[in-house]
């Protein structure tokens, strides 16, 4: 199939009515998480870095913004069948922690066996049932798909369904709008990526209030499937084998909806090194006070490693997330900054 070709109703991208439709369903439940920023680290760049601290979000990361919203919008039929999503953990707690707030009975996971013992833990601790499978030779679309139809569940996936995505872009445009009461106008924006979806909320939200501005995916090394689909411009998937701490960040390939929305719009893509994700999380907890796990990290690492330069420019960036275990946050405090 055309990356590019139409796709089914839920496979378009919403449009901004969607997106501010999405805010106002969001609003009184999910937290509008700060924008901060950091003299001393604005001086150590030479420009404005302004820092969306999105693991104060509920559940600990941004995925709660497309979990309430897509499962805000089931009828009381699908609330009573049920749900399933697969996730390496974010999307997972959000889903489960949404169902059970809206009070839908079944709610199943799909997790890699691999995934961070917290974020099992978490999704687990929300009620949900956890399905676990082997990330290096199962595939979770098709697990996920074969769950729905066995046991009657609406699937929601990560990142391709434009409510999901709706929900997401809520907090491109609190940026935008918190920027502007700070007096900024930014240039950029960098997100974390793993399928896009993020990615492709929070350009279709710059699109319309911050046109000028160009919006970048960040994504761990080995793990760059958007960068190089959007210098290619075709969707590739990522080599067998990669490792990498991020795992948040780790999808196979970009969605088909989020890369057609993001070809078109985004500036490009970034890539950061594990080290420099370590080295990042150890920045936000100087000159922040902000626990943010690896994957969450990597827009803030491009920022402080120089692939988009701050110096002379306003540039906001996503931490996405903050669920990081123990182990793994004292190797981030270990490391250099």
């Amino acid at each position: 199939m055309n990356d590019l070709a139409p796709h089914p109703w839920h496979l378009t991208a919403p449009s901004f009515p969607e997106i501010e439709d999405a805010a106002g369903r969001i609003r009184g439940v999910l937290v509008e998480t700060p924008l901060l920023e950091s003299e001393r680290l604005n001086a150590r760049l030479g420009g404005r870095l302004l820092v969306k601290a999105e693991g104060l979000q509920r559940t600990g990361s941004f995925k709660a913004r497309g979990a309430w919203n897509r499962l805000s919008l089931l009828s009381a039929e699908e609330r009573t069948r049920g749900v399933v999503a697969f996730s390496s953990g974010n999307h997972a707690q959000a889903v489960a922690w949404a169902g059970r707030r809206l009070g839908i009975g079944t709610v199943v996971i799909a997790m890699p066996a691999d995934a961070p013992a917290a974020k099992i833990e978490r999704t687990r601790g929300w009620g949900a049932e956890v399905v676990l499978y082997d990330r290096a030779s199962e595939d979770r679309e098709a697990l996920g798909r074969r769950l729905a139809a066995e046991r009657g569940l609406i699937l929601v996936p990560p990142y391709d369904d434009r409510r999901v995505i709706a929900g997401a872009a809520t907090l491109g445009l609190e940026v935008a709008r918190q920027a502007e009461a700070m007096g900024a106008v930014p240039d950029v924006l960098l997100v974390c990526c793993a399928g896009g979806g993020l990615t492709a909320g929070c350009a279709l939200a710059w699109e319309a209030l911050l046109p000028a501005a160009r919006v970048f995916a960040v994504e761990p090394q080995g793990f760059d499937d958007t960068a190089r689909s959007l210098a290619a411009g075709i969707r590739l998937g990522n080599a067998p084998g990669a490792t990498s701490i991020c795992d948040a960040v780790l999808a196979p390939m970009p969605g088909a909806l989020t890369f057609s929305i993001n070809a078109p719009r985004l500036g490009g893509g970034l890539v950061v090194s594990d080290a420099e994700a370590l080295a990042a999380m150890r920045v936000a907890f100087e000159e922040f006070g902000l626990v943010v796990e690896p994957g969450g990290a990597v827009a803030l690492a491009a920022a402080l490693a120089g692939r988009l330069p701050v110096a002379g420019r306003t540039v906001a960036v996503a931490l996405t997330g903050a669920n990081v275990d123990p182990g793994m946050y004292r190797r981030a405090l270990a490391a250099s900054s």
